[in-house]
């Protein structure tokens, strides 16, 4: 009886999944809109709960007039389609109306991890090309010692208030003061923003230099939430989603936010994670589905019982990262029913979801995808003696491709030149396009699922590791690194932790004339310009880094020694949890650490 009752299931799957493949992406000049797909949801769920954000709650309708009151004061500062503004704020209710309030106006917005300082944050504001800049109360300090290196002036800086703990700078514009003075309804402008047109930057370290900014376009907006919706959280207006991703990522605010403006849904949004409020929230706000990230999955199977887990009401999570050692042990413990794990990237061309329920697997692809042959010692793809990819066998880890075409298309970054760097041509034939994703997985057996392809990822490839839910730059770290009076060369890499999910980062550095470092100058230079996720949590001091015939960083055998005493004479030390200064890894704090107890 199960076995049939678990086919009918699979059958009830398949036919959603082959209705939502047959659908066609919007046109580029067609007029859909994250903003009209917003204002449908709302004119069906205009008296029905939308958000609930600390000690607020928001109908659809409510939300929508505070957006609609935003726009029009946007307007009357002067921006208009086809402007760009960059936002810099915690998760709130402001941060997403603002959102709405740009796109009903055909504005692009940059949406800037709020932790960025220094020249990362002058970056990333100034290759967005944004005439104005949003930043919340609780984040302007970021922006003080910066404002002069950006090319805007005084009343380009808009400030917006968060609790009014504080008053706005002299001379900055306070956003919101006054704001329920203009009208709230619909405007009209959103009626003309074309499917084609940039409706985020969102920001991807990507493997060399600075961040990159990927354009997000409408078209794209509107593809994945309804994919995410039908295929993967199976979204209906009576769930309720639990959000504390930062929204300035494409999980938060696409598959989260995206997903519930697709369905309507409501959501319980948090500005932060918190594993000990996170059962104590699933009961008093019923919360049916959770947007994760794997990380947060390892912090609650590693928390202690607690009676909120019992008999809770969540029984669906969508989200990526979550590794196959804890993913029977997350499902079974939580009584989660559906793990709908995915796999995508903010500039890539393809997605995979896990549709039918599948343990341990990013699912299915509906794009044309290939897996080439790839030496990671070397870091190269590997090639026939004709100069040819190879494909890589059935049961082998294979680095990803998907091919760009008119349906699967890589809108790409801000600057062309990084955009032609993730592109592969003449792959299989002449003059073909594919995106290289840089990361690595393999095809796996999940049993019976009508011959459809499923996948596991691997791991990422090259200059990148990913730490804390973010990809990390090992060459943007470096950079910053090298900046340091002490420092004569760094060479950053990303190592495992036991316990804890992706790779944490460390760094080899020489110190110039061979002197001996002063641990807390340096210690407060990485604080002071590298946020929480990017900072090195191990530091190894060597006399001399070893490179390549063509002088690029050997990385290889650093991986493998990592911050392991058995195997390194040199200098070792790490940054604790919580900490903003290097300590020495003795022994004890090394068994610590291979136990898994660190608290990373």
């Amino acid at each position: 009886m199960e076995a049939i009752k678990n086919t009918i299931q699979i059958i009830i799957d398949l036919i959603r999944v082959l209705l939502v493949l047959a659908v066609k992406p919007p046109k580029v000049t067609d007029k859909k809109s994250v903003g009209t797909i917003f204002e449908d949801t709302v004119a069906k769920y205009t008296e029905r709960t939308m958000i609930l954000f600390e000690d607020r709650e928001l109908s659809w309708g409510q939300f929508n007039a505070l957006a609609n009151r935003m726009a029009r004061r946007l307007q009357a500062l002067g921006l208009t389609r086809g402007h760009s503004v960059a936002l810099i704020m915690d998760n709130r209710i402001e941060f997403l109306a603002l959102i709405i309030a740009t796109q009903k106006l055909g504005v692009a917005i940059a949406l800037i991890n709020p932790g960025l300082r220094g020249a990362q944050l002058v970056h990333c504001i100034k290759i967005s090309g944004s005439v104005k800049c949003l930043i919340g109360e609780e984040v302007y300090d970021n922006l003080l010692s910066i404002r002069d290196d950006l090319d805007l002036n005084e009343d380009d800086f808009l400030w917006v208030a968060d609790r009014r703990d504080t008053d706005p700078p002299p001379g900055v514009e306070d956003f919101l003061n006054q704001i329920d003075h203009y009208p709230s309804n619909n405007l009209q402008e959103v009626r003309n923003i074309l499917a084609g047109e940039t409706a985020f930057y969102i920001y991807t370290s990507g493997t060399t230099g600075l961040p990159k900014a990927a354009k997000i376009t409408h078209r794209r907006w509107a593809t994945a939430t309804h994919g995410f919706s039908e295929m993967g959280s199976l979204a209906k207006v009576d769930d309720r989603f639990y959000l504390c991703l930062p929204l300035y990522h494409g999980t938060g605010l696409i598959c989260g936010f995206g997903v519930c403006v697709y369905s309507g849904a409501s959501f319980y949004l948090r500005r932060k994670f918190s594993a000990s409020s996170f059962w104590p929230d699933v009961q008093r706000y019923k919360i049916t589905n959770f947007i994760y990230v794997g990380e947060l999955c390892r912090y609650l199977v590693t928390q202690p019982p607690c009676a909120e887990e019992h008999n809770n009401p969540l029984t669906r999570v969508f989200g990526n990262g979550l590794r196959p050692d804890i993913w029977d042990e997350f499902k079974n413990r939580f009584g989660i029913e559906r793990i709908a794990e995915f796999y995508g990237a903010s500039e890539g061309n393809i997605a995979f979801v896990n549709a039918f329920n599948k343990d341990h697997t990013i699912g299915i692809c509906g794009a044309n995808i290939l897996l080439v042959k790839y030496d990671i010692d070397l870091d190269i793809i590997v090639k026939d003696e004709a100069g040819k990819f190879m494909p890589a066998g059935d049961d082998e880890v294979g680095l990803l491709l998907g091919e760009i075409d008119d349906q699967y298309v890589f809108d790409g970054y801000t600057d062309s030149r990084a955009s032609e760097s993730k592109i592969l041509r003449s792959v299989r034939k002449d003059g073909d396009a594919w995106f290289n994703t840089g990361d690595l997985i393999k095809k796996i057996d999940v049993g019976f699922a009508f011959g459809l392809d499923h996948y596991q990822f691997v791991d990422r490839i090259g200059d990148t590791y990913r730490w804390r839910s973010e990809n990390v730059s090992t060459n943007e770290v470096e950079e910053i690194l090298n900046g340091n009076n002490q420092v004569e060369i760094s060479n950053v890499f990303g190592v495992d932790v036991a316990g804890a999910d992706g790779k944490a980062g460390m760094v080899a550095i020489v110190v110039k004339g061979g002197k001996e470092l002063d641990l807390e100058e340096f210690s407060l230079y990485v604080s002071s310009n590298l946020p929480s996720y990017a900072r090195p949590v191990f530091l190894r001091i060597q006399a001399e880094l070893a490179t390549t015939g063509t002088f690029k960083l050997v990385k290889g055998e650093l991986r493998k020694q990592a911050y392991h005493l058995s195997e390194i004479t040199d200098d070792l030390y790490y940054l604790p949890p919580n900490s903003e200064h290097y300590q020495s890894l003795d022994q004890a704090a090394y068994e610590v650490l291979m136990k898994g107890q660190a608290g990373f």
